[in-house]
């Protein structure tokens, strides 16, 4: 790991839809809802050592049988994060889509459960995510591919 530090880190877009309210409260039985996580790291560099790690997250919950959609979350939060000169690129690499990111996920979890039990819904806690799997996940579909 590259040896780096969190400048600051804030929500730089957040959004919350649930098109099917009220109905969904005023009927017995919905059915089962399924669950789409979607996550995504974009780094852009800037000069300095100086790099925006933005976590991107999408939480859609729908019915089971009709496909009707519950509530979807999108969000990006972000790090600026400062690190020192690192040579190897492949440990810059796996720092700012490893490290980073799982610094960064606490925040973004946090925020999903505390707009879902606003909303009226039950607390949705998402469960950890190993970044390092996600990375190797994407390495491997990336060498795959050529």
């Amino acid at each position: 790991m590259a040896k780096f530090n969190i400048i600051s880190q804030f929500l730089k877009d957040i959004s919350f839809e649930s098109p099917n309210v009220p109905e969904l409260f005023f009927k017995q039985d919905n059915g089962q809802a399924k669950l789409e996580i979607n996550i995504d790291i974009q780094i852009k560099g800037a000069e300095n050592n100086l790099f925006m790690v933005d976590l991107i997250t999408k939480v859609h919950s729908k019915l089971d049988a009709n496909d009707k959609s519950i509530f979807l979350i999108e969000s990006t939060y972000s790090g600026l994060v400062q690190m020192e000169e690192e040579k190897d690129e492949e440990k810059k690499k796996r720092t700012l889509l490893i490290d980073v990111p799982t610094l960064l996920f606490p925040s973004v979890r946090a925020l999903i459960t505390r707009l879902t039990s606003e909303s009226g819904f039950p607390a949705f806690a998402m469960q950890p995510v190993d970044f390092a799997q996600l990375y190797e996940q994407k390495q491997a579909s990336a060498a795959n591919a050529k």
